[in-house]
């Protein structure tokens, strides 16, 4: 795909969709992980997710490219599956027993850092300007404030070095994936979603199986949460992820990860009662001149009318 990003109200509209959704996942997820054990709970949502889309593929036609597909782009969707959601779910589920949630948190808001020299390199129309990169780096920072000490804090575990270079390896796998399926020639969104989910279902399937052996026969209640987050933050989020980064770009895309924390942050507070941190109104002026600042060019053509 060789077009400029097209950034529309629609585009933004789905960025900050996907940042409140998956910034409410993490509240989800803990109650799921009362349920499931890590690995077969990133199993059955990647399923159900799967399953969902190739109902509404097949009603839909089964169609995928628009040309008779060269073997490179069959490639690239397969890698695509795999960077986007089955090697990051299995890396962050590791991971995260043996770092500080402040430290992931860090390391997701860092895949708009990774994003900018990749789409610079590899993307059209992505160049990576003085003002682009300043405005990254604001909102960078936003998260750091917010997230605050915390990230940088030990958990004592002998393997926290490797847990933290699975978070980082996590997040450049975001990045690559973004990247690479907007490089894709002309392909149907709704077709490419669901084949990323199955592509990412058969990879983490069998790992679930021999790390944590068979699964137990689940609660109604753990059906109902894995239902939950197959459909909407895998299912629906991963859909309307294909659709930004196909039309306005990885780069763009990305802002979604300065969102989550904040969501999740207040999110926190609201459902859970935990204390607002009294550096919030800072992190979120941080982050939003950062936006502005690296987006001035689509926001102007925003509210130009253009």
């Amino acid at each position: 795909m060789t077009d400029s990003p097209n950034i529309t109200w629609q585009s933004w509209l789905m960025v900050a969709t996907l940042g409140f959704t998956w910034g409410g996942t993490f509240l989800v997820t803990e109650l799921a992980l009362e349920e499931w054990p890590p690995f077969w709970l990133a199993t059955w949502r990647v399923t159900f997710g799967a399953v969902t889309m190739l109902v509404v593929w097949r009603a839909m036609g089964l169609k995928l490219f628009a040309q008779r597909p060269a073997l490179g782009s069959i490639i690239a969707v397969l890698a695509i599956g795999a960077f986007s959601t089955a090697i990051p779910f299995m890396l962050l589920a590791w991971g995260q027993q043996h770092v500080t949630a402040g430290f992931a948190g860090v390391s997701m808001a860092s895949v708009a850092l990774m994003v900018l020299p990749l789409a610079h390199f590899f993307v059209h129309g992505e160049r990576m300007t003085l003002r682009r990169f300043i405005g990254f780096v604001i909102g960078f920072a936003g998260v750091c404030v917010l997230i605050g000490g915390q990230a940088f804090d030990t958990t004592g575990s002998d393997l926290e070095w490797a847990g933290r270079m699975a978070c980082v390896a996590a997040a450049s796998c975001y990045g690559i994936s973004s990247v690479l399926m907007r490089r894709l020639p002309a392909i149907d969104p709704v077709g490419l979603s669901t084949v990323l989910l199955l592509v990412a279902a058969l990879i983490v399937l069998p790992v679930a199986i021999l790390r944590e052996g068979a699964p137990e026969i689940p609660s109604m209640r753990g059906l109902m949460i894995v239902a939950f987050l197959g459909l909407i933050p895998t299912a629906a989020a991963n859909f309307m992820r294909v659709m930004v980064i196909r039309s306005a770009g990885p780069v763009f895309m990305s802002l979604t990860n300065y969102q989550v924390p904040i969501w999740s942050v207040l999110m926190g507070a609201w459902f859970l009662s935990e204390p607002l941190p009294s550096s919030l109104l800072l992190a979120m002026a941080l982050i939003l001149c950062g936006v502005a600042l690296s987006q001035y060019g689509a926001l102007r053509r925003l509210f130009a009318g253009q």
